[in-house]
């Protein structure tokens, strides 16, 4: 009925003085759309499926591989960084003495 949105959404990592890359060794795994009817299901909430994903990935590997990454969600398309709907920040826990 035309209520569908489609969020795309691309996860980085840092890389420095270079900026942001596409994060990981296939970044085409971190990159994608999200397809939803149901208007609940906003950006924030594209961008929680990616992260659970995320998280799903890094357990599975230990916890020990958690990575500094973003995930940036556009609606319809993919623009610049600054045109994203939604951006989320995640960076592994630093325990200091």
């Amino acid at each position: 009925m035309g209520t569908e949105t489609d969020w795309v959404y691309r996860v980085d990592e840092p890389h420095g003085s270079q900026g942001w890359h596409p994060y990981g060794d296939h970044p085409g795994r971190w990159r994608g759309t999200i397809t939803s009817d149901d208007p609940a299901e906003n950006a924030q909430y594209a961008a929680a499926l990616v992260v659970c994903d995320l998280m799903t990935e890094w357990d599975r590997r230990g916890s020990h591989d958690v990575k500094h990454v973003r995930v940036l969600v556009w609606e319809g398309r993919e623009g610049s960084d600054a045109d994203a709907v939604f951006t989320v920040e995640i960076q592994p826990e630093i325990h200091g003495e």
